[in-house]
């Protein structure tokens, strides 16, 4: 047998699927109708927006005022515009382009990390700076691939204890924040090498925990209140940075060459009358720079010219500071101050590193402008 073939009048077919069209048509606008006065498309909308601000990293802060979500694609177009994060400074310095694995954050415009940050656990890096977050989360933990925390300036009141588990975490910076205390958890990452927490300007002690950090070579706690080298940093046998400037050091221990390691030692800005004896046994030390104005006693043998050893002696010329009525107002221009002095010795120190000899003293004259 053949094919079968079965023929209809052509009209007929085109009759039904007209009418089969027309009611679909009519279905879908009484959809549309309902939709429209639905709560649904309103939360959906929204739930979108939300989830695109995410994406693209926004503050909840910026685009959610009340507990109302503006929508507007206008309004999302302009936090885009100002929030995206702008390259920092260190990366400009490096030379290295934008990775997948490094976060960059900076401008006041930052109040909190963004949402989607716990989401990107494997971030190696994180460059924060400039900015008013004051909060390191407790999701921290998570990530586990994390090489470099560098938070210099911001708002950074407190470190949460999960900054311990981050084992491979090689520097931390968290200089020109608030911080009045380091968690003794930071003592488990035993593969840290450089340590910052210089101008919290309130920090007093370190915890002894940090003793175990015995990969460390470089500390800088420089701009605040420490009254004695901490005993956790005599105990960083491969330390060969160490910068306590501008601190109330009254002293130094007469174990202070337990430091085998240290080539850079910078005490400046504090209220020491004597180097003890035993610092003629740190054999590795190439630079030295104190305050001379209350120096009355010290091994003659820092001073000689035979000798490999800098030793830059700093007169200072304090000069008295405006009081001011708003305490916050004093905490930030000191801050300031201290952040430009910082900066204005790193960049003398690096200068005489490139010097084959140095003056025996350097009178540095401070000087203000009114307009």
């Amino acid at each position: 047998m053949g094919h079968k073939v079965v023929v209809f009048d052509i009209s007929v077919v085109r009759a039904l699927w007209e009418t089969r069209v027309k009611k679909h048509k009519a279905w879908q606008k009484k959809e549309a109708e309902r939709l429209e006065k639905s709560a649904l498309e309103k939360i959906k909308e929204e739930w979108n927006f939300v989830a695109e601000c995410r994406r693209k990293g926004i503050p909840q802060a910026e685009y959610c005022k009340n507990g109302f979500i503006d929508t507007s694609v206008r309004l999302l177009e302009k936090i885009e515009r100002n929030s995206l994060p702008r390259p920092s400074s260190l990366a400009k310095d490096r030379g290295k382009q934008s990775s997948p694995f490094v976060l960059e954050l900076s401008g006041e415009h930052w109040t909190e990390l963004p949402d989607s940050l716990k989401e990107q656990t494997h971030l190696k890096e994180w460059h924060i700076r400039n900015t008013l977050i004051e909060i390191i989360p407790t999701y921290i933990e998570l990530f586990q691939a994390m090489r470099i925390l560098d938070l210099p300036q911001n708002q950074i009141s407190c470190l949460p204890a999960e900054i311990g588990r981050l084992k491979n975490l090689k520097e931390l910076n968290v200089s020109f924040n608030h911080l009045k205390s380091i968690p003794p958890e930071l003592g488990d990452c035993e593969n840290l090498e450089r340590l910052d927490c210089s101008g919290n300007l309130e920090l007093m002690e370190l915890p002894f925990e940090l003793s175990n950090l015995k990969q460390v070579t470089f500390v800088d706690i420089s701009a605040n209140k420490f009254s004695s080298v901490p005993i956790c940093v005599l105990r960083m046998s491969n330390l060969q940075w160490l910068d306590i400037s501008n601190n109330n050091l009254n002293d130094l221990p007469q174990d202070i060459d337990r430091l085998e390691e240290l080539q850079s030692f910078l005490l400046y800005k504090n209220k020491l009358t004597y180097l003890p004896y035993s610092m003629l046994n740190l054999k590795k030390l190439t630079l030295l720079v104190v305050s001379g104005d209350h120096l009355v006693e010290l091994p003659t043998a820092l001073c000689d010219s035979s000798t490999p050893l800098k030793f830059i002696s700093l007169m200072d010329n304090p000069l008295d500071k405006d009081q001011c009525q708003d305490g916050d107002e004093i905490m930030e221009s000191e801050q300031e101050r201290r952040h430009f002095d910082k900066e204005f010795m790193k960049a003398y120190i690096e200068d005489l590193k490139e010097r084959e000899s140095v003056p025996s003293y350097t009178t540095k004259v401070s000087f203000s402008l009114q307009l």
